[in-house]
Formats: C-alpha cells, structure tokens, sequence
C-alpha cells in the first residue's frame, strides 16, 4: 500500500506492476479525483478504482461509475465494507487482466496470418462464401481453401465459428477497429 499526497505525485510514480486498487477521493490537491480517473483510463485502463469521498453526491457518484469506478462509497465507511469493496475490484481487475492477455494472445495469432490470409479471413468471418471470396480476390476457390486452411492452422481453430469467435474478441468485426 502506498499513499500520495496529490493525483500528479501518483500519476508521476504510478506502479506498473502487479494488481493494485485505487482508492480515490473526489477532492484532491492538483487534479480532482474524476480528472485523475479519466488520467488513470487512458495510463491504466484495467487498474480498477474505488472511491471514497466525504463530498458525494448521486451526480458525482454516477458520473464516476459511468466513467468505470468499481464502486463509490461515502465517509465515514466501515473497514469491512471498505475491505468488500476493495476485494471486489481485485477480483474484478484480475478477471479483466486475465481477459486482456487472452485477447492480446488471439491478436498475436491474426497478426501471424500474411496479408492475403488477413484478407481472407476479413472476408471468411463477414459470412463470404470460397466462389465469393475468390472472385473478390481475383484467385481460384482453390487458392482461397488453401488460405482458409492455413488460417484455421494458424488460429488454432478447427471450426468458422471458433474463428468468428476470435474475430469479434480482437475487433476485426468491428468496423470501426484498426485494419490487422
């Protein structure tokens, strides 16, 4: 456990080690607790936080769980109730940690697949059929098989629907989400 006397001094020193929980407050010297919490989302996403604040309020309190606090309590708390909390939100960042490994092992998978396969599996999890496939590439549905075995080989995956699963956990079926 450590203490610091401003949200600056915390960002300046924040440890980037282990699982921890903040416990914040809303009025700090320097940066407020929300301003902090949205400092933290950016450097940090996955450190859950907690507050505990002596000047709450139900828009204060929405505000930050809307912005991701893991809860919101008012001073004065009970040590039990503030040790709940504070397990609550380990058990919380451990899951999303563990979550954000998986997610960035499949990411490390897609981005193994060349170019042409990245292509091909673009197309393959947005529900394209071989023939379409190979006539948008200008290939043989032939070649296209070929490709979508290497993928599944590549994937680790024996079915579409492992590799549509994969596809929606790294992004690729949002189409706002970076190209591979």
């Amino acid at each position: 456990m450590a203490l610091y006397e401003s949200g600056d001094q915390f960002l300046a020193q924040l440890p980037t080690t282990g699982p921890g929980c903040v416990l914040l407050d809303l009025q700090l010297p320097g940066l407020s607790g929300r301003e902090l919490q949205d400092r933290l989302l950016e450097k940090a996403p996955l450190l859950p936080i907690v507050y505990l604040t002596g000047q709450g309020d139900i828009r204060a309190s929405v505000s930050a769980m809307k912005a991701g606090a893991e809860d919101f309590l008012e001073k004065p708390a009970s040590g039990s109730i503030l040790l709940e909390a504070i397990q609550r939100a380990l058990v919380k960042y451990e899951n999303r940690r563990m979550e954000h490994d998986r997610i960035r092992a499949l990411q490390l998978r897609v981005a193994g697949l060349t170019p042409r396969e990245a292509e091909v599996f673009r197309l393959i999890v947005r529900g394209q059929l071989n023939k379409q496939i190979a006539y948008a590439l200008g290939t043989s549905e032939r070649t296209v098989k070929a490709h979508r075995h290497s993928i599944m080989e590549k994937l680790g995956v024996r079915s579409l629907a492992e590799a549509v699963s994969i596809a929606e956990r790294t992004g690729l079926l949002d189409p706002d989400a970076r190209p591979l």
